[in-house]
Formats: C-alpha cells, sequence, structure tokens
C-alpha cells in the first residue's frame, strides 16, 4: 500500500512540474498602445526593413533608457525575435515594440522617428525629457 502511494505521489509531482516548465517558457507581457510609445511612418518603414533582412520579420524593436550619455539618460534600441517576460508590448504602425517597465516611466508619449539624411537616422521626442544634450543621443528626465 505505501508503494502505491508513493508511486501516486511522483506522477503527481511530475504532472506539476510539467505544467510549471510550460508556464515558465512562455514569456508573460502586457499589451499597452500608442500612448506609451508611437512610430512614425518613417521609423515603421525602417524598422521592418531591419526586421526583415535579420530574417526575423515577425520580430519586435525594444526601447530601453539607460544610465549613460552626457545629460545621465540614454535610449537603447534593439531587434529581437519575441517580448520577454514583464515586457509592455505595443503595436505602431503595424511594427511590435516592446519596452519594460522601468523604461516605461521615462518614454511614456514619446515618438520615433527616422530621418534619412546625413545626420539622420531615429530620433527620439519624449515629452518627459526635462533636458537633452545637443548631440541629441542622451536626455535627463
Amino acid at each position: 500500500m505505501t508503494l502505491t502511494r508513493h508511486a501516486s505521489n511522483l506522477v503527481v509531482i511530475k504532472m506539476i512540474a510539467n505544467v510549471i516548465s510550460k508556464q515558465a517558457s512562455q514569456p508573460t507581457f502586457r499589451v499597452g498602445d500608442e500612448r506609451l510609445v508611437k512610430l512614425t511612418p518613417g521609423a515603421a518603414q525602417k524598422v521592418s526593413s531591419l526586421l526583415t533582412k535579420q530574417g526575423r520579420p515577425n520580430g519586435v524593436l525594444r526601447v530601453a533608457v539607460m544610465g549613460g550619455g552626457c545629460s545621465g539618460l540614454q535610449y537603447k534600441m534593439d531587434l529581437q525575435d519575441a517580448p520577454a517576460n514583464r515586457d509592455i508590448l505595443v503595436e505602431s504602425s503595424g511594427v511590435r515594440v516592446v519596452v519594460d517597465p522601468k523604461s516605461a516611466l521615462y518614454v511614456t508619449g514619446s515618438e520615433l522617428d527616422y530621418l534619412d539624411a546625413l545626420d539622420g537616422g531615429f530620433k527620439v521626442t519624449n515629452p518627459n525629457a526635462a533636458t537633452t544634450c545637443s548631440c541629441g543621443e542622451s536626455f535627463s528626465a
């Protein structure tokens, strides 16, 4: 009788472990809207082009804020396959953008544009920026 009880406990433990591992393998993220971050059509076209070139047509643009730069904070953008745990996912102009919760505090209401010019590239218009440096690469909040 004891042997059967232990065997059934092992089966239950294995079933619980399988459920936990399946839950852990799927990232949990929230869905936001363009009030968090918005892409202009030019930025969306450039990001889509870059994702396609990298073989990630269903990928995401990660927008993050990190310490550094002339003014104390700087933007970091990266192309990734999918959202990570705790990310906020926004679809803007047909592009999926992800922001981590800490960066969301700094970028809420921002617009990302792309200028195809000599001094162009990606430009962030951030209403939360108290000051920006002359190069436009960093800001303070």
